[in-house]
Protein backbone atom coordinates (compact mmCIF):
# COMPACT_ATOMS: atom_id res chain seq x y z
CA UNK A 1 0.00 0.00 0.00
CA UNK A 2 2.95 2.36 0.68
CA UNK A 3 3.98 2.14 -3.00
CA UNK A 4 0.45 2.84 -4.24
CA UNK A 5 -0.33 5.87 -6.34
CA UNK A 6 -1.24 9.02 -4.40
CA UNK A 7 -4.75 10.20 -5.27
CA UNK A 8 -4.72 13.14 -2.81
CA UNK A 9 -1.68 15.00 -1.61
CA UNK A 10 -1.75 17.80 0.96
CA UNK A 11 1.54 19.65 1.54
CA UNK A 12 2.09 22.33 4.23
CA UNK A 13 -1.52 23.48 4.01
CA UNK A 14 -2.60 26.62 5.87
CA UNK A 15 -6.00 28.28 5.94
CA UNK A 16 -6.58 31.55 7.78
CA UNK A 17 -9.93 33.37 7.87
CA UNK A 18 -9.64 37.15 7.97
CA UNK A 19 -12.05 39.95 8.76
CA UNK A 20 -13.01 42.90 6.54
CA UNK A 21 -9.82 44.78 7.39
CA UNK A 22 -7.56 41.83 6.54
CA UNK A 23 -6.76 40.99 10.12
CA UNK A 24 -6.41 37.36 11.14
CA UNK A 25 -9.67 36.09 12.62
CA UNK A 26 -9.42 32.27 12.79
CA UNK A 27 -6.54 29.94 11.91
CA UNK A 28 -8.52 26.87 10.80
CA UNK A 29 -5.69 24.69 9.41
CA UNK A 30 -2.00 24.95 10.21
CA UNK A 31 0.84 23.15 8.40
CA UNK A 32 -1.26 20.11 7.46
CA UNK A 33 0.42 17.22 5.60
CA UNK A 34 -1.16 13.92 4.57
CA UNK A 35 -1.86 11.82 1.50
CA UNK A 36 -4.58 9.37 0.41
CA UNK A 37 -3.41 6.40 -1.65
CA UNK A 38 -5.21 4.56 -4.37
CA UNK A 39 -7.59 1.81 -3.24
CA UNK A 40 -7.57 2.62 0.48
CA UNK A 41 -10.09 4.02 2.96
CA UNK A 42 -8.59 6.97 4.81
CA UNK A 43 -10.21 8.34 7.96
CA UNK A 44 -10.17 12.00 8.95
CA UNK A 45 -10.91 12.35 12.67
CA UNK A 46 -11.09 15.13 15.20
CA UNK A 47 -13.43 16.93 17.62
CA UNK A 48 -15.69 19.80 16.61
CA UNK A 49 -13.68 22.79 15.43
CA UNK A 50 -10.61 20.69 14.58
CA UNK A 51 -10.58 21.80 10.93
CA UNK A 52 -12.13 18.74 9.22
CA UNK A 53 -14.82 20.67 7.32
CA UNK A 54 -12.33 23.32 6.19
CA UNK A 55 -9.99 20.59 4.94
CA UNK A 56 -12.80 18.95 2.96
CA UNK A 57 -13.78 22.29 1.39
CA UNK A 58 -10.14 22.84 0.38
CA UNK A 59 -10.09 19.37 -1.22
CA UNK A 60 -13.28 20.18 -3.14
CA UNK A 61 -11.94 23.49 -4.38
CA UNK A 62 -14.61 25.48 -2.56
CA UNK A 63 -11.96 27.40 -0.58
CA UNK A 64 -8.56 28.75 -1.55
CA UNK A 65 -5.63 27.85 0.72
CA UNK A 66 -3.75 30.69 2.41
CA UNK A 67 -0.49 28.77 1.97
CA UNK A 68 0.49 25.30 0.86
CA UNK A 69 -0.62 22.95 -1.88
CA UNK A 70 -3.52 20.56 -2.48
CA UNK A 71 -3.63 18.18 -5.48
CA UNK A 72 -6.20 15.57 -6.56
CA UNK A 73 -5.10 13.25 -9.38
CA UNK A 74 -2.01 15.48 -9.62
CA UNK A 75 -4.20 18.44 -10.57
CA UNK A 76 -5.83 21.40 -8.89
CA UNK A 77 -9.05 20.62 -6.98
CA UNK A 78 -10.78 23.29 -9.08
CA UNK A 79 -10.03 21.62 -12.41
CA UNK A 80 -12.89 20.01 -14.33
CA UNK A 81 -10.85 16.83 -14.76
CA UNK A 82 -10.51 16.25 -11.02
CA UNK A 83 -14.13 17.18 -10.29
CA UNK A 84 -15.46 14.74 -12.92
CA UNK A 85 -13.69 11.84 -11.14
CA UNK A 86 -14.80 12.83 -7.63
CA UNK A 87 -17.94 12.06 -5.64
CA UNK A 88 -19.01 13.93 -2.51
CA UNK A 89 -21.56 13.24 0.23
CA UNK A 90 -22.00 16.34 2.46
CA UNK A 91 -22.91 16.16 6.13
CA UNK A 92 -26.42 17.39 5.27
CA UNK A 93 -27.97 16.29 1.96
CA UNK A 94 -29.71 19.19 0.23
CA UNK A 95 -32.02 17.62 -2.35
CA UNK A 96 -35.14 18.93 -4.08
CA UNK A 97 -38.04 17.94 -1.78
CA UNK A 98 -40.64 17.47 -4.55
CA UNK A 99 -38.53 15.01 -6.53
CA UNK A 100 -38.60 11.27 -5.98
CA UNK A 101 -35.49 9.07 -5.91
CA UNK A 102 -35.54 8.38 -9.65
CA UNK A 103 -35.96 12.04 -10.57
CA UNK A 104 -33.22 13.21 -8.19
CA UNK A 105 -30.63 10.72 -9.45
CA UNK A 106 -31.62 11.37 -13.06
CA UNK A 107 -31.13 15.09 -12.49
CA UNK A 108 -27.58 14.61 -11.17
CA UNK A 109 -26.80 12.10 -13.91
CA UNK A 110 -27.73 14.69 -16.54
CA UNK A 111 -25.30 17.14 -14.95
CA UNK A 112 -22.53 14.65 -15.83
CA UNK A 113 -23.91 14.21 -19.38
CA UNK A 114 -24.42 10.48 -18.98
CA UNK A 115 -26.04 8.80 -22.03
CA UNK A 116 -29.73 7.85 -21.54
CA UNK A 117 -29.15 4.07 -21.51
CA UNK A 118 -26.29 4.25 -19.00
CA UNK A 119 -28.18 6.84 -16.95
CA UNK A 120 -31.30 4.69 -16.61
CA UNK A 121 -29.35 1.54 -15.68
CA UNK A 122 -27.16 3.35 -13.15
CA UNK A 123 -30.14 5.00 -11.47
CA UNK A 124 -31.88 1.65 -11.05
CA UNK A 125 -28.70 -0.06 -9.80
CA UNK A 126 -27.97 2.66 -7.22
CA UNK A 127 -31.54 2.72 -5.89
CA UNK A 128 -31.40 -1.03 -5.41
CA UNK A 129 -27.92 -0.86 -3.87
CA UNK A 130 -28.89 1.68 -1.17
CA UNK A 131 -32.13 -0.17 -0.35
CA UNK A 132 -34.73 2.34 -1.58
CA UNK A 133 -36.46 0.06 -4.09
CA UNK A 134 -39.84 0.32 -2.34
CA UNK A 135 -39.62 4.11 -1.87
CA UNK A 136 -38.35 5.08 -5.32
CA UNK A 137 -41.61 6.88 -6.24
CA UNK A 138 -42.06 8.76 -2.94
CA UNK A 139 -41.20 12.46 -2.61
CA UNK A 140 -37.85 13.10 -0.90
CA UNK A 141 -39.57 15.44 1.57
CA UNK A 142 -41.38 12.36 2.94
CA UNK A 143 -38.09 10.50 3.56
CA UNK A 144 -36.70 9.93 7.02
CA UNK A 145 -33.20 11.17 7.78
CA UNK A 146 -31.76 7.72 7.22
CA UNK A 147 -33.48 7.40 3.84
CA UNK A 148 -32.20 10.86 2.87
CA UNK A 149 -28.65 9.71 3.69
CA UNK A 150 -29.12 6.68 1.47
CA UNK A 151 -30.23 8.72 -1.52
CA UNK A 152 -27.35 11.12 -0.80
CA UNK A 153 -24.86 8.25 -1.04
CA UNK A 154 -26.45 7.16 -4.33
CA UNK A 155 -26.11 10.73 -5.60
CA UNK A 156 -22.40 10.73 -4.67
CA UNK A 157 -21.89 7.57 -6.77
CA UNK A 158 -23.93 8.61 -9.83
CA UNK A 159 -20.85 9.47 -11.94
CA UNK A 160 -18.97 6.28 -10.92
CA UNK A 161 -16.17 8.30 -9.25
CA UNK A 162 -12.66 7.05 -8.54
CA UNK A 163 -12.30 9.14 -5.38
CA UNK A 164 -15.20 9.54 -2.92
CA UNK A 165 -15.43 11.92 0.04
CA UNK A 166 -17.99 10.83 2.64
CA UNK A 167 -18.79 13.31 5.41
CA UNK A 168 -20.69 11.53 8.23
CA UNK A 169 -22.18 8.81 5.95
CA UNK A 170 -23.91 6.94 8.80
CA UNK A 171 -25.48 10.00 10.43
CA UNK A 172 -29.16 9.35 11.23
CA UNK A 173 -29.06 5.64 10.41
CA UNK A 174 -30.13 2.83 12.71
CA UNK A 175 -27.60 0.06 13.54
CA UNK A 176 -28.83 -2.12 10.66
CA UNK A 177 -28.56 0.76 8.19
CA UNK A 178 -25.12 1.62 9.59
CA UNK A 179 -23.95 -1.94 9.05
CA UNK A 180 -25.26 -1.88 5.46
CA UNK A 181 -23.45 1.39 4.70
CA UNK A 182 -20.21 -0.01 6.17
CA UNK A 183 -20.57 -3.09 3.98
CA UNK A 184 -21.21 -0.82 1.00
CA UNK A 185 -18.03 1.18 1.70
CA UNK A 186 -15.99 -2.01 1.91
CA UNK A 187 -17.58 -3.24 -1.32
CA UNK A 188 -16.60 0.02 -3.04
CA UNK A 189 -13.04 -0.54 -1.85
CA UNK A 190 -13.05 -4.01 -3.45
CA UNK A 191 -13.98 -2.36 -6.74
CA UNK A 192 -10.89 -0.16 -6.56
CA UNK A 193 -12.48 3.03 -5.20
CA UNK A 194 -10.49 5.40 -3.00
CA UNK A 195 -12.48 6.81 -0.06
CA UNK A 196 -11.92 9.63 2.40
CA UNK A 197 -14.18 9.08 5.42
CA UNK A 198 -14.90 11.84 7.89
CA UNK A 199 -16.88 10.68 10.93
CA UNK A 200 -17.45 11.35 14.63
CA UNK A 201 -18.29 7.68 15.19
CA UNK A 202 -14.97 6.03 16.00
CA UNK A 203 -16.46 2.54 15.57
CA UNK A 204 -17.14 3.33 11.90
CA UNK A 205 -13.53 4.34 11.32
CA UNK A 206 -12.23 1.33 13.23
CA UNK A 207 -14.34 -1.08 11.17
CA UNK A 208 -13.61 0.16 7.65
CA UNK A 209 -10.51 2.39 7.54
CA UNK A 210 -6.98 1.28 6.61
CA UNK A 211 -5.26 4.47 7.81
CA UNK A 212 -6.38 7.62 9.59
CA UNK A 213 -5.14 10.92 10.94
CA UNK A 214 -6.41 12.95 13.90
CA UNK A 215 -6.74 16.73 13.80
CA UNK A 216 -6.88 19.02 16.80
CA UNK A 217 -7.23 22.78 16.60
CA UNK A 218 -6.12 22.74 12.96
CA UNK A 219 -2.98 20.65 13.62
CA UNK A 220 -2.34 17.01 12.77
CA UNK A 221 -1.42 15.20 15.96
CA UNK A 222 -1.03 11.65 14.59
CA UNK A 223 -1.30 9.59 11.41
CA UNK A 224 -0.72 5.97 10.53
CA UNK A 225 -2.00 2.44 9.97
CA UNK A 226 -4.99 1.61 12.17
CA UNK A 227 -3.65 -1.78 13.34
CA UNK A 228 -0.30 -0.27 14.26
CA UNK A 229 -1.70 2.74 16.11
CA UNK A 230 -4.31 0.76 18.06
CA UNK A 231 -1.95 -2.03 19.11
CA UNK A 232 -0.92 -1.98 22.78
CA UNK A 233 2.70 -3.11 22.89
CA UNK A 234 2.73 -3.37 26.70
CA UNK A 235 0.02 -6.04 26.82
CA UNK A 236 -0.66 -9.38 25.11
CA UNK A 237 -4.09 -10.86 24.44
CA UNK A 238 -4.53 -14.63 24.37
CA UNK A 239 -7.77 -16.10 23.09
CA UNK A 240 -8.57 -19.77 23.57
CA UNK A 241 -11.57 -22.07 23.58
CA UNK A 242 -13.73 -22.45 26.67
CA UNK A 243 -12.04 -24.22 29.63
CA UNK A 244 -13.27 -25.47 33.01
CA UNK A 245 -12.45 -23.87 36.38
CA UNK A 246 -9.64 -26.36 37.17
CA UNK A 247 -7.76 -25.52 33.99
CA UNK A 248 -8.23 -21.81 34.63
CA UNK A 249 -6.61 -22.17 38.07
CA UNK A 250 -3.68 -24.13 36.68
CA UNK A 251 -3.21 -21.58 33.91
CA UNK A 252 -3.34 -18.70 36.38
CA UNK A 253 -0.76 -20.44 38.60
CA UNK A 254 1.50 -20.94 35.57
CA UNK A 255 1.32 -17.21 34.74
CA UNK A 256 2.16 -16.41 38.37
CA UNK A 257 5.21 -18.75 38.33
CA UNK A 258 6.43 -17.04 35.16
CA UNK A 259 6.08 -13.67 36.83
CA UNK A 260 3.32 -12.48 34.49
CA UNK A 261 0.43 -10.50 35.92
CA UNK A 262 -3.03 -11.38 34.61
CA UNK A 263 -5.25 -8.28 34.35
CA UNK A 264 -8.33 -9.99 32.99
CA UNK A 265 -9.17 -13.67 33.11
CA UNK A 266 -12.61 -14.71 31.90
CA UNK A 267 -14.88 -14.96 28.90
CA UNK A 268 -14.12 -12.70 25.98
CA UNK A 269 -16.50 -9.76 25.72
CA UNK A 270 -17.95 -9.04 22.32
CA UNK A 271 -18.80 -5.60 21.00
CA UNK A 272 -22.28 -4.18 21.57
CA UNK A 273 -22.79 -3.64 17.84
CA UNK A 274 -22.01 -7.29 17.09
CA UNK A 275 -24.34 -8.49 19.86
CA UNK A 276 -27.15 -6.17 18.66
CA UNK A 277 -26.88 -7.35 15.05
CA UNK A 278 -26.87 -10.99 16.15
CA UNK A 279 -30.04 -10.50 18.20
CA UNK A 280 -31.80 -8.68 15.35
CA UNK A 281 -30.83 -11.38 12.87
CA UNK A 282 -32.08 -14.07 15.28
CA UNK A 283 -35.39 -12.25 15.80
CA UNK A 284 -35.75 -11.79 12.03
CA UNK A 285 -35.28 -15.52 11.42
CA UNK A 286 -37.82 -16.36 14.15
CA UNK A 287 -40.28 -13.87 12.66
CA UNK A 288 -39.85 -15.43 9.22
CA UNK A 289 -40.44 -18.88 10.69
CA UNK A 290 -43.60 -17.66 12.42
CA UNK A 291 -44.85 -16.09 9.20
CA UNK A 292 -44.08 -19.32 7.36
CA UNK A 293 -45.97 -21.43 9.93
CA UNK A 294 -48.92 -19.02 9.79
CA UNK A 295 -49.06 -19.31 6.02
CA UNK A 296 -48.91 -23.09 6.25
CA UNK A 297 -51.68 -23.05 8.86
CA UNK A 298 -53.86 -20.84 6.69
CA UNK A 299 -53.31 -23.10 3.70
CA UNK A 300 -54.17 -26.15 5.82
CA UNK A 301 -57.35 -24.54 7.15
CA UNK A 302 -58.44 -23.45 3.68
CA UNK A 303 -57.85 -26.97 2.34
CA UNK A 304 -59.76 -28.44 5.29
CA UNK A 305 -62.66 -26.07 4.62
CA UNK A 306 -62.74 -27.18 1.01
CA UNK A 307 -62.81 -30.83 2.12
CA UNK A 308 -65.58 -30.23 4.68
CA UNK A 309 -67.62 -28.36 2.08
CA UNK A 310 -67.28 -31.34 -0.24
CA UNK A 311 -68.31 -33.71 2.54
CA UNK A 312 -71.31 -31.54 3.40
CA UNK A 313 -72.41 -31.55 -0.24
CA UNK A 314 -72.12 -35.34 -0.36
CA UNK A 315 -74.09 -35.70 2.91
CA UNK A 316 -76.78 -33.33 1.65
CA UNK A 317 -77.12 -35.35 -1.53
CA UNK A 318 -77.35 -38.60 0.48
CA UNK A 319 -80.01 -37.13 2.78
CA UNK A 320 -81.99 -35.87 -0.18
CA UNK A 321 -81.93 -39.29 -1.81
CA UNK A 322 -83.15 -40.99 1.40
CA UNK A 323 -85.96 -38.50 2.06
CA UNK A 324 -89.35 -39.31 0.38
CA UNK A 325 -90.18 -37.02 -2.41
CA UNK A 326 -92.99 -34.68 -1.52
CA UNK A 327 -95.72 -34.53 -4.15
CA UNK A 328 -96.57 -31.03 -5.13
CA UNK A 329 -100.07 -29.91 -4.17
CA UNK A 330 -102.45 -29.44 -7.12
CA UNK A 331 -102.78 -25.86 -8.12
CA UNK A 332 -106.39 -24.72 -8.14
CA UNK A 333 -106.99 -22.22 -10.87
CA UNK A 334 -109.25 -19.41 -9.82
CA UNK A 335 -111.91 -18.62 -12.37
CA UNK A 336 -112.09 -15.08 -13.50
CA UNK A 337 -115.47 -13.42 -13.00
CA UNK A 338 -117.74 -13.32 -16.07
CA UNK A 339 -117.92 -9.96 -17.73
CA UNK A 340 -120.97 -9.04 -19.86
CA UNK A 341 -120.61 -7.03 -23.05
CA UNK A 342 -123.30 -4.63 -21.97
CA UNK A 343 -121.38 -3.74 -18.82
CA UNK A 344 -118.24 -3.05 -20.85
CA UNK A 345 -120.16 -0.81 -23.26
CA UNK A 346 -121.65 1.07 -20.36
CA UNK A 347 -118.22 1.59 -18.83
CA UNK A 348 -116.68 2.69 -22.12
CA UNK A 349 -119.59 4.94 -23.16
CA UNK A 350 -118.61 8.60 -22.78
CA UNK A 351 -120.55 10.78 -20.39
CA UNK A 352 -123.21 12.93 -22.11
CA UNK A 353 -122.01 16.41 -22.76
CA UNK A 354 -123.92 19.22 -21.28
CA UNK A 355 -125.67 21.35 -23.81
CA UNK A 356 -124.37 24.75 -23.94
CA UNK A 357 -126.91 27.32 -23.04
CA UNK A 358 -127.66 29.36 -26.13
CA UNK A 359 -128.13 32.99 -25.77
CA UNK A 360 -131.71 34.15 -26.70
CA UNK A 361 -131.92 35.69 -30.14
CA UNK A 362 -132.82 39.29 -30.21
CA UNK A 363 -136.00 40.08 -32.21
CA UNK A 364 -135.64 42.58 -35.13
CA UNK A 365 -138.09 45.42 -35.49
CA UNK A 366 -140.23 44.61 -38.60
CA UNK A 367 -141.30 48.21 -39.16
CA UNK A 368 -137.67 49.22 -39.54
CA UNK A 369 -137.19 46.60 -42.26
CA UNK A 370 -140.27 47.70 -44.18
CA UNK A 371 -139.22 51.32 -44.12
CA UNK A 372 -135.84 50.43 -45.56
CA UNK A 373 -137.33 48.33 -48.37
CA UNK A 374 -139.74 51.18 -49.33
CA UNK A 375 -136.86 53.62 -49.64
CA UNK A 376 -135.15 51.35 -52.13
CA UNK A 377 -138.21 51.19 -54.30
Amino acid sequence: MSNAKKIVEVIKLHKVYKDFWGREKVRAVTNLNFDVRQGEIFGLLGPNGAGKTTTIKLLLGLLFPSHGKVTIFNQSPRSIFSKSRLGFLPEESYLYPYQNAEEALTFYAKLFNLPPKIRKKRVNDLIEMVGLEKARKRFIKEYSKGMARRIGIAQALINDPEFIILDEPTSGLDPLGTREIKDLILELKKHGKTILLCSHLLSDVEDVCDRFCILYSGHKICEGDIDTLLANEDMMQVTSEKMDADRQKRLASWFAKEGLEVYNFGNKRQRLETFFLQQIEKAREEHMEQQKSKRELKEFVSEAKKDTKGQENILEQLVKTNEPEEKPEPVVEEKAPEVKVEDLLKKEAPAPEQKQQQEPKKEVDQSLIESLTNKKK
